[in-house]
C-alpha cells in the first residue's frame, strides 16, 4: 500500500519541523513538501500531487481559506486539514466553506492530529471534539428562515447517525454504538443525505454545525 503524501503549509518553520517529524514517523505517510505562505502552498500542493494538505489558517500573501478554495478548485481530489490556534467559530465556518475536510487545533495531542490526517485522507471529515463542543453552543436552537429545522424531517435513528458521523465516527463505530450493522448505518446515512440534499461527510459536518447538533457527548 502506498504511503499518504502529506503537504505542510505553515508560516512558522518550528511548527513545520515538528509536524514533519511527526508525519514522517508514521508508517503510512510522509511529507512530500512544505510552504510558508498561502500562495506557494496551493501551487506546490497541486504540482506535488499531495493527498492531504495540513493548512494553517493565517499565513502571509494568501489566507488558508483562500488557498484551500483555490486548491480544491484545481485539485478536488486533494484533501485539506486546517490546523490552527484559532478557536473562533468564524474561522471554522470559513475553512469548511472553503472546502477543508477537517479542523484541528494546534494544541491537540499528536495522535489526534495523525488520526485527523488519516480520516480526511479516507474521504471523511474531522472536527476537533473539544473545539466542536465549545463552538456549537451558539448554534443551539437555531432555526431556518421558515422557523423550523430541516433536521425535523429525519427519523430519530437518522438524527443519531447524522450526529455521530459529524463527530467523526466511522460506520463500524456507529454500528457498535447503536447496536446495528455497518451496512444498516450506511443505509441510514444515504437516506438522511438524500432528505437533506447533502453529498458528502463534509457536508454533514457543516450541516450539523449550522443546526447546532454537535452537543457534548
Amino acid at each position: 500500500m502506498s504511503k499518504l503524501r502529506v503537504f505542510l503549509a505553515d508560516d512558522h518553520m518550528v511548527v513545520r519541523e515538528g509536524l514533519k517529524a511527526l508525519v514522517n514517523a508514521q508508517p503510512d505517510m510522509y511529507v512530500v513538501g512544505e510552504a510558508d505562505n498561502g500562495d506557494a502552498a496551493w501551487r506546490a500542493a497541486c504540482e506535488l500531487a499531495a493527498d492531504v494538505v495540513v493548512m494553517d489558517v493565517s499565513m502571509p500573501e494568501m489566507s488558508g481559506a483562500e488557498a484551500t478554495e483555490r486548491l480544491r478548485r484545481e485539485r478536488p481530489q486533494v484533501m485539506v486539514l486546517a490546523l490552527t490556534v484559532y478557536e473562533d467559530k468564524s474561522y471554522l465556518r470559513q475553512m469548511l466553506s472553503a472546502g477543508a475536510s477537517g479542523y484541528v487545533l494546534k494544541r491537540a495531542a499528536t495522535d489526534e492530529l495523525v488520526r485527523a490526517i488519516r480520516t480526511v485522507a479516507a474521504g471523511g471529515s474531522y472536527v476537533d471534539p473539544t473545539l466542536a463542543g465549545s463552538l456549537v453552543s451558539s448554534f443551539f436552537n437555531q432555526k431556518t428562515a421558515e422557523g423550523r429545522s430541516p433536521a425535523g424531517e429525519l427519523s430519530d435513528r437518522e438524527s443519531q447517525v447524522l450526529r455521530l458521523i459529524a463527530w467523526g465516527y466511522s460506520n463500524k463505530e456507529i454500528g457498535w454504538k447503536l447496536n446495528i450493522s455497518a451496512k444498516t448505518v450506511d443505509t441510514y446515512k444515504l437516506r438522511l443525505m438524500e432528505k437533506l440534499n447533502l453529498r458528502s461527510r463534509t457536508d454533514i459536518v457543516r450541516y450539523a454545525l449550522q443546526q447546532g447538533l454537535l452537543q457534548e457527548e
